[in-house]
């Protein structure tokens, strides 16, 4: 084998995980080879984040115009044609894969295309694709192959009634009625735009409630405002199929005794990993019962130099950003020096349906439920002059302390924010969540006014016992 098909570092996967294990490695001096059998950027750049984000800004555009009235802008009633957003979007995406693309080659990342496959001995062979036949050495090796929407039984994609993420971010017409499987958030998200784009929208939920893993308050804010948009919210179904009826132009989803006439049908149901052929038989990477790579708190497989990163990873949150993290955390144990494991329970989480969702840390119930006794304070939005001056209102921000023996609080445990741009605000909450911080240390900290951020400064301030605004 040829020293060109030899490198520090190879990976298999080119999305958010695998191409920031290439660029952290490569800034630290080591050759990186990636194999990718799409375009790096992976599902986040190209059919997840990013262009599901673009669609939710065109969404917010067309509800802001629609309310231009109300600060004196006389403007005709907005129409929608989607195909620009779509052209948009593309653009978007495009500019951004070139970013990347031109960032790895400076970098002096090699890029292969194909799909890979691990075999003994840290060779990974590239199986298909203009690479096929590829044979790389790597002295580490790491799997970052992604994930793939799930599906469901009697839901099959057939892109035209029936799609996942993958197809829906690629429509040219927003249906007129739409049945959004799975309330998670990526299923809010999609119930959020495509009502604000005139959809009607029915959310069916085989939990409870929406929005799982949220604090239930924010939960409560979201549910109520999506009902006020007319946002039909059925929890406690579970979805047996669909049927086609004679005319054509409707489809008739199935939720045990309830039925329901839409259009079209989004399946949001989670991911699922991409480790079909990831891993050649005989070489010992756990891959759990549901597909998933086993990897330790380092993202250490079982085979010694072998690691795995982002949506393959089994139990972690499937989140761009903790791929980001996960591929520092390979990296630094590969160079040996000092790592800090991620910490799951404390990782930022950003919903962009309308109002915003963001939290990080414990909820209130996720609190108790391990004995901790908590103090919380609440502040809505409705009181912050920002917000006011926006027209975006709707909305609060949650802080969950540890009580002390006193009854005071102290070390705060959980930041919830629901409302206008949360999502760009979470930041100071993070921050104080993972230092541990107590109120009394973060009040110290001034806020703008008037701004958004107040209202967690404020209150941060509440929770010390002595807050302005909010009692």
């Amino acid at each position: 084998m040829g020293t060109e098909d030899e490198f520090d570092i190879v990976v298999i996967g080119g999305g958010p995980g695998g191409y920031a294990t290439a660029l952290y490695a490569a800034a630290a001096g080591m050759s990186v080879a990636i194999v990718e059998r799409d375009k790096v950027g992976g599902t986040c750049l190209h059919r997840g984040c990013v262009p599901a984000k673009e669609f939710l800004e065109t969404a917010a555009i067309f509800r802001t115009v629609g309310s231009a009235a109300d600060f004196g802008i006389k403007v005709a009633p907005p129409t929608l044609e989607f195909s620009v957003s779509q052209d948009r979007k593309n653009a978007v995406v495009d500019k951004l894969f070139k970013g990347l693309s031109g960032l790895l080659k400076g970098r002096k990342v090699t890029i292969l295309s194909g799909t890979g496959t691990l075999e003994a001995d840290h060779r990974v062979r590239v199986v298909d694709g203009e690479d096929a036949g590829r044979v790389l050495f790597g002295h580490d090796v790491v799997l970052a192959a992604g994930s793939v929407p799930r599906t469901l039984p009697g839901l099959e994609v057939d892109g035209r009634w029936v799609m996942t993420s993958d197809e829906f971010l690629d429509l040219k017409e927003v249906p007129a009625s739409v049945a959004v499987v799975g309330g998670g958030a990526i299923g809010c998200e999609f119930a959020s735009l495509l009502a604000d784009l005139g959809s009607k929208v029915t959310v069916l939920e085989a939990l409870d409630s929406i929005l799982t893993g949220c604090d239930e308050d924010i939960i409560r804010l979201i549910t109520r405002s999506f009902k006020k948009r007319g946002i039909d919210i059925v929890t406690g179904v579970q979805v047996d199929g669909h049927d086609v009826k004679e005319d054509g132009k409707t489809t008739v989803v199935k939720a045990g005794e309830q039925s329901f006439e839409v259009e079209a049908i989004v399946v949001s149901v989670g991911r699922r990993p991409r480790t079909e052929g990831l891993v050649a038989p005989g070489v010992p990477v756990e891959i759990n019962e549901r597909g998933f790579v086993v990897a330790d708190e380092y993202q250490r497989t079982a085979v010694p130099g072998v690691w795995a990163v982002g949506d393959v990873v089994a139990g972690t949150p499937q989140l761009a950003h903790v791929g980001f993290a996960e591929a520092i955390v390979a990296v630094k144990g590969m160079l040996g020096e000092t790592v800090v494991p991620v910490d799951y329970s404390a990782v930022p989480w950003a919903i962009y349906c309308h109002p915003e969702v963001a939290f990080c840390g414990l909820t209130e119930a996720q609190a108790k439920a391990r004995g901790i006794p908590v103090v919380t304070k609440k502040d809505p939005y409705g009181g912050n002059s920002r917000a006011q001056i926006i027209g975006d209102t709707e909305g609060v921000v949650k802080i969950v302390a540890e009580q002390r023996p006193d009854g005071s609080a102290g070390k705060i445990l959980g930041v919830h924010m629901a409302g206008p741009w949360v999502t760009e605000q979470l930041s100071g909450g993070y921050l104080a969540v993972n230092w541990e911080a107590l109120p009394e240390e973060v009040a110290y900290f001034i806020q703008p006014h008037p701004s958004l951020s107040e209202s967690f400064g404020e209150t941060v301030l509440a929770l010390t016992g002595r807050g302005l605004h909010v009692g």
